[in-house]
């Protein structure tokens, strides 16, 4: 709208610009038509001086006619006495023009000479007020539209609004979904946290009782080794005095054989020294027989147990932490038979 306002401004003032042709050309006819006038009422010999006049004249007017133009484009108001010298000017245009033929009494030449100088007034005074009127109605357009701008700025302004207004509760449902979602997010961890907590806690309570169930197996079998030992030299210690008693059981029965073979040889009575031998025999004999019997009854094996108690006996060592070879010196069975048992049994708590 803009563009086709200032495109009829243009076109009106290149409309306007033909009627410097109707100045110059009244300018151009006042010349003519006054400089004959001038002469006939000037001296003689000054008669090239006659153009003069008409021209000033014709020049105030151009000047206010074009002064006037612009003052009215920048719709100003110049005040009385630029409208006395126009009016002036154009009074005396038509004067002069007209003087010749009111002198000579010919109203048809004075109605003639009057119409140049006529349009002249007329047509600047028109110009003036086209010129006002377009600049009225630039100023109305203007106006509107500037209230039409301030009409679009003010609606782009709204538009911004809500769209700002759009995108802060755009921003703050986020900042909210993305509050909800780190406070998830930091619950599950916590929960995470506290579930290896108690894993952990459960791992080294695990831990702590294995420690304590090692201890107190590595304690009992402390005592089982300390019990085996103390009846490893209990046996040893029986062995030893066992020993004892057959060696010198023996010493007394090679001693016995020593004395009754030098008896023989010293004494030549067969009966008396067998008297005297035969009668401590006996004693010999017995106490070769009772080594003897305590030899063989130390050296008796354990009576075989039955499998069913065997297999308790071998429940009840790993439960107290006794050994294979115990095992089998209590039940009377091979050691062995005694291991797998212990494998079995420990692969099942396994």
């Amino acid at each position: 709208m803009k563009l086709d306002t200032q495109a009829q401004v243009d076109a009106a003032e290149r409309i306007l610009r033909l009627s410097w042709v109707i100045v110059f050309g009244a300018v151009l006819y006042s010349v003519l038509t006054v400089t004959p006038l001038v002469q006939r009422v000037t001296p003689e010999g000054w008669g090239l001086t006659a153009p003069i006049l008409p021209i000033v004249v014709d020049a105030a007017v151009v000047i206010v006619v074009r002064v006037d133009a612009i003052v009215a484009r920048l719709d100003g108001d110049a005040g009385f006495w630029p409208a006395l010298l126009r009016w002036l000017t154009g009074l005396m245009t038509l004067a002069l023009n007209v003087g010749d033929s009111a002198l000579k009494g010919d109203l048809v030449g004075v109605g003639v000479h009057a119409v140049a100088p006529i349009l002249l007034i007329v047509t600047a005074e028109a110009g003036l007020k086209w010129r006002r009127a377009i600049t009225t109605a630039i100023e109305r357009i203007e106006h509107e539209h500037e209230a039409e701008r301030e009409r679009e700025r003010e609606r782009e302004r709204q538009l911004r609004d809500e769209q700002r207004a759009e995108r802060e509760r755009e921003q703050e449902a986020a900042r909210l979904e993305r509050e909800r979602l780190e406070a998830a997010d930091r619950e599950r961890r916590e929960q995470a946290a506290a579930e290896r907590e108690r894993e952990r806690e459960h791992a080294a309570r695990i831990a702590r009782e294995e420690r304590e169930h090692a201890a107190q197996l590595e304690r009992d079998r402390a005592l089982f080794e300390l019990d085996r030992e103390q009846r490893a030299e209990a046996r040893e210690r029986e062995e030893r005095e066992r020993q004892e008693k057959e060696r010198k059981a023996k010493e007394a029965a090679q001693k016995a054989e020593r004395d009754r073979k030098a008896a023989d040889t010293r004494k030549p009575a067969l009966a008396s020294v067998s008297a005297a031998v035969s009668t401590p025999r006996p004693a010999v004999s017995a106490a070769v027989s009772t080594a003897a019997h305590a030899t063989a009854h130390d050296a008796q094996p354990v009576q075989k147990m039955s499998e069913e108690d065997a297999r308790q006996a071998v429940a009840d060592a790993i439960r107290e932490g006794r050994s294979q070879r115990q095992v089998a010196a209590l039940t009377g069975w091979s050691t062995g038979w005694v291991a797998k048992r212990f494998q079995e049994l420990e692969g099942a708590a396994a």
